[in-house]
């Protein structure tokens, strides 16, 4: 089932007004084309932003303090299993609440593997986008989507 979605869902679209939430900017991945950011799509596309942005979030914290120099390795490294924990937590706790919310919904595959085959696809998608824009406006963040694709990649195997 294809319908249209964000397109460039991530935490940094989700403002919290103190009441509520609000989300923003839907014109999709700025670096597509207005075509392509029109075509209808599934709704996964968005979960796996979602899912990707858990992992920004994880590591965004040591990378900004370190915009200026490269992060050192043994830096990254102490952060990172605490990093990867918390992100696979809340990974694992926003999809368990998405799929209870979204029962039998048509846009949700009914078997386990089709879904989590879906899921891979946006998400190495996404992550894939994501290198190409690090490495076009953040070189020291590239860590961020090669670690996600090398993930995404293990646990394939």
């Amino acid at each position: 089932m294809l319908t249209r979605v964000h397109g460039d869902y991530h935490l940094g679209q989700v403002l919290f007004t103190g009441s509520d939430f609000i989300i923003i900017d839907f014109e999709g991945e700025p670096a597509r084309s207005l075509a392509e950011r029109r075509r209808k799509r599934s709704p996964l596309q968005d979960v796996a932003g979602t899912l990707r942005s858990f992992h920004y979030a994880a590591y965004a914290p040591r990378l900004q303090q370190s915009s200026i120099e490269k992060p050192r390795d043994e830096d990254l490294q102490a952060l990172g299993s605490r990093a990867q924990y918390w992100q696979k937590w809340v990974s694992a706790t926003f999809l368990k609440n998405y799929l209870e919310v979204s029962g039998d919904a048509i846009f949700i595959p009914k078997g386990r593997e089709e879904l989590a085959l879906l899921l891979d696809v946006h998400l190495l998608d996404k992550a894939v986008y994501e290198l190409g824009y690090e490495l076009n406006n953040r070189p020291l963040w590239v860590r961020i989507p090669l670690d996600g694709i090398s993930q995404l990649l293990e646990d394939s195997v």
